[in-house]
């Protein structure tokens, strides 16, 4: 067996390992990002090249990725992934241009106008895994929404490997985003740099993009000093299955998951009590051909859970309290069920939707909660790249229908000078218009 197995019943509580699972942020991972984040600050440039050196092991004279670096990694990868990632772009895009928020303003009786304006973030900073990996898909889920929102400035950080180079792949993707400018930095110190700012690096307003334990205790450290978009934890997936569903889709999906980092969490939650056998034995079946078998048979093993459940209420009661990263629905008519989904970061419905869609092309964001801040957060999207402000402008007429009120709680509160700036505009009315009645 790889998965660990246990059945509950109606009423029965989870365990508290599986509610409370690992993403927050280690104390001594916390207190080496710390010192890179108060050196960088420090030292800008030179420090973000010194750890550059001691943890990519490259040296590096320029930070900045040149123009002919771009160009010529663009005209060196395959032009089927060409296309491919234009694809992937233009499914995103449009996703994105539908959650863009209007300014809107409303004039009610009495002289009140009020209404709400909505503004670009003028610059942001977008973290990218790099060295060994390439993830150019992320490239695309953090830029384009920027674009979309209207976004001036998109300064893209990427590890570079040993030899000083960017992967021509996560280059190619960041210049169909539309990405402003990229350095080749990683790591808590690259956050720092966003951050704070260096001689090479402007600060940004806000940061976006998951990265390793180093990075996400970067952003909680600079949380505050910049915007950022979340702290993401291991990547995880929740499969909700009946009787209806295929073993090996199960099985590949949950390994798709585990493939990514031996603290990934998946979880197969269950109304047939044949169906984790079934699964077992896919798994075992398909492991033997997997590249990265070794890390996915660590993943499921260690953070691997099959909940067999009595009823589908049940299934969704679980699934709802561990709250997902990813939430697939392999059910009869999983789009009957959407309506007892509460908390999940992305839902996948039906046998034909992997999670992998979601990644790539289907258009929403991979940028996701996890650790179970599905219960208060939602996935990346063009509102964070956008702020509000209110939008108030009051007659004279109104101020005095609402003077009561103002002056009434503002007391209250033991705020005079609150109700004294009503009062002392009533009064400066009252006598002008006397003396203009003289």
């Amino acid at each position: 067996m790889i998965m660990r197995r246990i059945e509950l019943a109606r009423g029965r509580s989870l365990p508290e390992d599986v509610i409370r699972r690992s993403g927050g942020v280690d104390p001594e991972v916390l207190s080496v990002a710390s010192r890179i984040v108060e050196d960088v600050r420090r030292r800008g440039d030179e420090a973000v090249k010194d750890y550059t050196q001691q943890f990519d092991h490259a040296s590096i004279e320029d930070l900045r990725v040149t123009r002919e670096e771009i160009e010529s990694a663009v005209a060196s990868v395959p032009a089927e992934f060409r296309d491919a990632i234009a694809t992937a772009a233009a499914s995103i895009e449009e996703f994105h241009e539908r959650q863009l928020p209007q300014s809107w303003f409303a004039a009610q009786d009495g002289g009140v106008f009020v209404g709400q304006k909505v503004t670009p973030l003028r610059r942001v900073g977008i973290y990218v895994p790099g060295g060994r990996a390439c993830y150019p898909s992320s490239v695309l889920m953090n830029a384009i929404p920027a674009v979309v929102a209207g976004v001036e400035e998109i300064a893209m950080v990427v590890p570079p490997a040993a030899d000083g180079t960017v992967n021509p792949y996560t280059l190619a993707a960041a210049a169909e985003a539309g990405v402003s400018e990229i350095y080749k930095a990683g790591g808590a110190q690259a956050i720092a740099a966003l951050a704070f700012g260096t001689r090479t690096i402007p600060r940004v307003d806000k940061i976006t993009g998951p990265g390793n334990a180093y990075v996400t205790a970067a952003k909680k450290l600079v949380m505050g000093d910049v915007g950022i978009d979340m702290l993401a934890g291991p990547s995880e997936v929740l499969v909700l299955a009946d009787e209806t569903a295929e073993p090996a889709f199960i099985a590949i999906d949950l390994m798709a998951q585990a493939e990514h980092d031996p603290r990934a969490a998946t979880f197969l939650v269950t109304t047939d009590p044949t169906l984790p056998d079934e699964v077992e034995e896919a798994l075992a079946i398909l492991l033997e051909e997997a590249p990265r078998a070794e890390v996915i048979r660590r993943s499921l093993t260690d953070n691997g859970l099959v909940i067999v459940v009595a009823d589908v209420a049940t299934a969704f009661d679980v699934a709802n309290e561990i709250a997902p990263e990813h939430l697939e629905i392999m059910m009869a008519d999983p789009l009957e069920l959407l309506g007892q989904v509460r908390n999940a970061g992305a839902i996948f419905l039906g046998p034909w939707t992997p999670e992998s869609v979601g990644d790539y092309v289907a258009g929403p964001n991979h940028v996701l909660p996890t650790g179970g801040t599905a219960r208060f957060s939602g996935p990346l999207s063009v509102d964070d790249f956008v702020k509000k402000s209110s939008v108030i402008s009051y007659s004279r007429e109104a101020l005095e229908s609402d003077a009561a009120t103002i002056i009434t709680i503002a007391s209250a509160e033991g705020l005079e000078a609150h109700a004294d700036a009503v009062a002392l505009r009533l009064e400066v009315a009252a006598e002008t218009e006397g003396d203009e009645a003289e």
